[in-house]
């Protein structure tokens, strides 16, 4: 896997005992958005707070698919994976 580039936004973390490439695209951001019925993307630091299962899911979803990875794989992340990646996505992208 070539390095994450980060001019991108992009982040490579382990998810499913794999390295997996991670991007907060435009694309990434509006299906976050919709996942987590938000008005707009400001709105995102204060839900990120309080996220169930289904919507880290989705999130996580988003930021593989973002990152040209099979959003599918989320579905194998443990918990701490999730919200590691989650994490580490947010900052890559500040």
């Amino acid at each position: 896997m070539l390095p994450p580039n980060p001019a991108r936004g992009e982040v490579v973390v382990t998810i499913a005992g794999a390295p997996r490439r991670l991007c907060l695209t435009l694309g990434a951001l509006a299906r976050i958005e919709a996942a987590l019925s938000l008005s707009d993307w400001s709105q995102l630091p204060e839900r990120i707070a309080t996220l169930s299962a289904a919507e880290l899911f989705a999130i996580l979803a988003a930021l593989l698919d973002g990152g040209g990875e099979d959003p599918g794989i989320g579905a194998r992340a443990t918990v701490q994976e999730a919200a590691s990646a989650l994490a580490a996505a947010l900052m890559a992208s500040a």
